[in-house]
């Protein structure tokens, strides 16, 4: 029985979709899985359903390099849209960059529940899904 119902992934990179998908869905810790290739297209669908909190992810992993609307431009947008969401949404941020400054900038951002660099191990998923439902 999934412990999650709904996970964004938030990535423009084919390959990381494939693989953290498969990884996701090996837990059997998620009940629906929707991927968006930038920002906007979450964006928009979180303000699609923003009357609807059953339809909200509770986990948005959110990388930060993108094209049309990057990680950053995506979280401010969420911060104005955040009061609007009958639900918490837990976002960590899924990036390669191990930049200290990336790291400090979305660690200061309230809305960010963690940085993780990038692969999305099992044990990680895992880890993330039980610190959640503890």
């Amino acid at each position: 029985m999934p412990k999650i119902n709904t996970l964004y992934l938030v990535d423009d990179d084919d390959i990381f979709q494939f693989l953290t998908r498969r990884i996701i869905e090996e837990t059997r810790l998620v009940g629906e899985i929707k991927v968006f290739s930038n920002g906007l297209r979450a964006l928009e669908f979180l303000k699609s359903v923003q009357d609807t909190p059953e339809a909200l992810p509770e986990i948005i992993l959110l990388d930060l390099s993108m094209p049309v609307m990057d990680g950053w431009d995506f979280l401010e947008e969420y911060i104005m849209l955040r009061p609007f969401l009958g639900k918490k949404i837990n976002i960590y941020v899924v990036s390669s960059s191990i930049t200290p400054s990336d790291i400090q900038r979305a660690q200061s951002i309230s809305e960010v529940t963690d940085y993780i660099i990038k692969p999305v191990t099992i044990e990680k998923f895992a880890e993330i899904v039980r610190s959640l439902v503890a």
